[in-house]
Formats: C-alpha cells, sequence, structure tokens
C-alpha cells in the first residue's frame, strides 16, 4: 500500500494490534505477520523498519519463538517490544534468565543515556512512567549495545545501538498507559527510521479503487450489506471504483435497531443510486428462531439462513463473478494465530455463516488492510453521512443476542424502543460521540414491581455503554447518576413491558470487536 512500509512481527501478545494502531496513527503503513513468516516473505514486503512484539512464551524456553535472523541482517532499524527486546538479545549474544522481581503494571523508568529513540522525547535524568509485563529480563547485553534507561525491576528497561540502529524496551509502548509511549514508536518510525509519514486515507482511497479495478476488470461484483459502517463503506468505494457492476443485497432479517432497514434502502438507492435488492425477510428468521434460547445455535441459524437467502437473491441477480465483504484487518489478524496456522473461517460479522463453496465467488475484501477507525475515516473521505459513519458498531446476530433466551416479536419491540430511548438521551446529552458502542439487552428475567396503585411482573431491561478508540480494548463508560436515573425513569414510564432498569459496568479485554 505505501513504499515506506513497516513490519511487525507478532509473538503472540495481546497487544500486537496496538502497536500497528500507534505507527498508523504517525502516518506510516505498517502490517502485522507472525514471527514464522518467512524470510522470501519479509524480502517481498522490503520494510523499512521492523518491529517485534511481546509474547506470553519465554526466552529461557527451547522451542520458544525467536525472530528470522533476515530481521537483524537487513540493514533496516529493529525496535524490540518486551519479549522482541529480550529475544533480540538472546539471538544476538546476550543473556536472558527469570528473575524473582517481576514487573507486572504501572512501573517508572530513569534515563540514564541519550539515544535516536529517545532524541527530542526524554533527556537523561528523565523519570517517566511506563507499563511493564514481564517475568523473564536481559541480564547481559549482545556487543555494541548498552542501557539507555533503567528500572526497579529491569536493568536495561530500554537499550540501543544506535550503530546498526536496534533498539529494545523491557515496557510496552503502545498502551496507553505509557502516556509518551506513542511519541516514542512515532520516534522510531521517523527520526530513526526516517520514514516521512505521509501515508493518508485519500491515498488508500485511490489506490484501493486501483485495485478494485484491476482485480474485477469487466466483472460483475454482488456486495452483501449488513447495514453497518463497514460493509457499507466497502459498497460505496466498490461502486465509485466499477459504478454499476456492483450490486448490493441487503438482507432484512428483522433484527435490525428501529428505522435502520429503511436508512439503509434510502441511503443506497436514493443517495447514491447504487443499484440494490432488498429482501425482506423478517418471518422466516423469526419463524426458524422460534423457541431457540441457546445463544450459539441462534448464531449459526442467523448466520446459515442468512447465506441461503443471499445466495438464492445472488442467483437472480445473475451473473456475479465477485463477492465483496467488509473484512477489516483485525478480522484477518484474528484468523491466523502468532505461531501461523490460519483458522477455518474469518472471524467476522460479515462472514458468520462462511462463505459457501457452492457459491463459487471470488472474494473483494477492500477495506482488509483497515482499522475499524480508519474506516470511518474513509467513509469520510467516500462523503456518506457523518450520523452514519459515527454511528455505534452492529454485529451481525443483531438483537437475536440482545435477547437471551428465546425472540419474540414482542419482546423485540420492547426492545427497540428501550434502546431507541436509550440512544435518544446519550444524543440529548451530547455523548454519543464519546462513547463506542451503547445498547439495550432485555433480559430473561421478570421482577414483580408497583406502579401506581397496581403490582407489575415484567422484564428487568440492561443498559450498556462502552469507550474505546479502536475496538480493540474497551472500559465501561461513566454516566453520572442523573443521567442514569432520567433515561431509567423514560424507560420504565414508556416502554410497556419493562419495570426495572440496570446497568453494566463490566469492561472489556483485548480482543474481537463483537461485544455480545
Amino acid at each position: 500500500m505505501s513504499a515506506e512500509r513497516v513490519l511487525i512481527l507478532d509473538f503472540g501478545s495481546q497487544v500486537t494490534q496496538l502497536i500497528a494502531r500507534r505507527v498508523r496513527e504517525a502516518g506510516v503503513y505498517c502490517e502485522i505477520h507472525p514471527f514464522s513468516v518467512s524470510e522470501e516473505r519479509i524480502r517481498d514486503y522490503a520494510p523499512k523498519a521492523i518491529i517485534l512484539s511481546g509474547s506470553p512464551a519465554s526466552v529461557t524456553e527451547e522451542n520458544g519463538p525467536r525472530a528470522p535472523e533476515l530481521v537483524f541482517t537487513m540493514g533496516v532499524p529493529v525496535l524490540g517490544i518486551c519479549y522482541g527486546q529480550q529475544t533480540m538479545c538472546h539471538q544476538l549474544g546476550g543473556a536472558v534468565s527469570g528473575s524473582d522481581h517481576r514487573e507486572f503494571g504501572r512501573a517508572f523508568i530513569e534515563v540514564k543515556k541519550t539515544c535516536a529513540l529517545f532524541d527530542g522525547l526524554w533527556e537523561v535524568g528523565t523519570r517517566e512512567q511506563v507499563w511493564m509485563s514481564h517475568g523473564d529480563r536481559v541480564t547481559a547485553l549482545p556487543e555494541g549495545f548498552e542501557a539507555v534507561a533503567i528500572s526497579e525491576g529491569a536493568p536495561f528497561a530500554a537499550i540501543a545501538d544506535d550503530a546498526r540502529q536496534f533498539y529494545g524496551v523491557q515496557f510496552h509502548p503502545e498502551v496507553v498507559h505509557t502516556p509518551h509511549g506513542a511519541q516514542l514508536l512515532a520516534n522510531f518510525v521517523h527520526r530513526v527510521a526516517g520514514l516521512k509519514g505521509d501515508w493518508t486515507m485519500a491515498a488508500f482511497k485511490q489506490q484501493a479503487i486501483e485495485r478494485i479495478r484491476a482485480q474485477v476488470g469487466d466483472g460483475k461484483v454482488i456486495c452483501g450489506l449488513s447495514g453497518g459502517v463497514d460493509s457499507s463503506v466497502a459498497a460505496v468505494l466498490i461502486h465509485e471504483a466499477i459504478g454499476d457492476q456492483l450490486t448490493c443485497i441487503f438482507v432484512d432479517t428483522g433484527l435490525m435497531r428501529a428505522g435502520e432497514a429503511d436508512e439503509v434502502v434510502t441511503l443506497f438507492r436514493d443517495h447514491y443510486n447504487i443499484p440494490l435488492v432488498h429482501r425482506e425477510a423478517a418471518d422466516l428468521f423469526l419463524g426458524k428462531l422460534a423457541g431457540v434460547s441457546d445463544p450459539e445455535q441462534k448464531r449459526k441459524i442467523i448466520g446459515g439462513l442468512f447465506i441461503d437467502v443471499f445466495d438464492e437473491e445472488s442467483h437472480k441477480v445473475g451473473g456475479a463473478q465477485f463477492l465483496a465483504q467488509g473484512t477489516l484487518y483485525p478480522d484477518v489478524i484474528e484468523s491466523v494465530s502468532f505461531t501461523g496456522g490460519p483458522s477455518v473461517t474469518i472471524k467476522s460479522h460479515h462472514n458468520v455463516g462462511g462463505l459457501p463453496e457452492r457459491m463459487n465467488l471470488k472474494l473483494v475484501e477492500p477495506l482488509r488492510e483497515l482499522f475499524k477507525d480508519e474506516v470511518r475515516a474513509l467513509g469520510r473521505e467516500l462523503g456518506l453521512p457523518e450520523p452514519f459513519i459515527r454511528r455505534h458498531p452492529f454485529p451481525g446476530p443483531g438483537l437475536a443476542i440482545r435477547v437471551p433466551g428465546e425472540i419474540t416479536p414482542e419482546k423485540l419491540d420492547i426492545l427497540r424502543k428501550a434502546d431507541t430511548v436509550y440512544l435518544e438521551e446519550i444524543r440529548a446529552a451530547g455523548l454519543y460521540d464519546a462513547i463506542w458502542q451503547a445498547f439495550a439487552v432485555l433480559l430473561p428475567v421478570r421482577t414483580v414491581g408497583v406502579m401506581g396503585d397496581g403490582r407489575t411482573y415484567e422484564h428487568v431491561l440492561a443498559l450498556r455503554a462502552v469507550t474505546s478508540t479502536d475496538g480493540m480494548t474497551a472500559d465501561w463508560y461513566h454516566f453520572p447518576h442523573e443521567f442514569l436515573a432520567r433515561v431509567s425513569n423514560r424507560i420504565v414510564n414508556e416502554v410497556r413491558g419493562v419495570n426495572r432498569v440496570v446497568y453494566d459496568i463490566t469492561s472489556k479485554p483485548p480482543g474481537t470487536i463483537e461485544w455480545e
């Protein structure tokens, strides 16, 4: 995608994707590949710099993961993070051992010497907060290296070989808990590697259009619209590339939020004039889901039925050779383990049931190099309406997994009304854009309540809201009590069938973006 590329070798850290996010925020294109990637693939990729990630493994293990030897002979700058620092030292002639003094969580480093990695950022004597997560530690440096920072538990918290442009840090600069970590990574790609940082979404858009045209030629493409941002941005991008060679198929499962199906149809037919097949299949989906309570069984039913309906409609279109999907970069990364083995199916809500071989279509995935927030930036570049771009993520199974237990039209009606009130209040408070995802869940619980002069026996509704920048880590949103009181009061008064509202305050560790 760019002549100035950084390669990130993944040794299995749960926050490797955050390294890529920080590098791209610095305007430099990068990709994550497993540490076991072949040397031929590395040469073909032609990176201008390489970053080695952390890992749950130990360098002291006999069969622990190692970086390809080519990494240290290519003549490009290398930065090792945590395990990456350790395997760099081990492979270049230093020593690593286990320690009784482990460091997990917030720590402080003291800068002892200057180096190119710290240039313009930290001076000698600086005491800086960082985030540590290690048991092993470097105990002897390879020839050419010197310690440039120390911590209480790591005598080599940061090391440098300015001559070869090799650097290592025991802490994690990619996480927000290291306040100046993003600047450190920017230093590495800009000051050390000399990269300009000119990778922009405008450039990506033009390159993607050219690639789509080259791949598709004069062929026909069908795109499965989910109603979400990812598939919509993919569809608009492809339409800009090949025009009416694209036909979108929107399967309305009856499991979307209030008014969303109409919004999708209006946006694509009226605003963009993109050929659109709208299949209303709510009765079919709800009929198949009747009496089903198990959440995984629901997913399988919805995924399988969606593919069947989509396949049926695609045959009516006729002549298509390509299937477009809104697959994102986290979907791709999570489909390959850090040992290099591919999973059976891409972990994406755009591909819930897998792609049937009988469809015999080639995939067009123009967003597979992008993170979620980058897709939104591309949507703006393509001119999609801002309210649509900012809309909170919505999983493929939709409201089916926000109704634990059996799904009925009555429960879906209750949930839609409550969800609408919740989002109305969030928007009225000016909080919608501060929240990554907010939604209501109709719990499989009923409680006795007193409303006016009568007793009620109605549903309990849970509200959830989380903050995130990229959907890989998140925390619950801290609403003021006054807000929660106002929302709860409105829902109980306006949504018949609910007499109690609770707020869920669980957080989410790194992983996929689907919450339910």
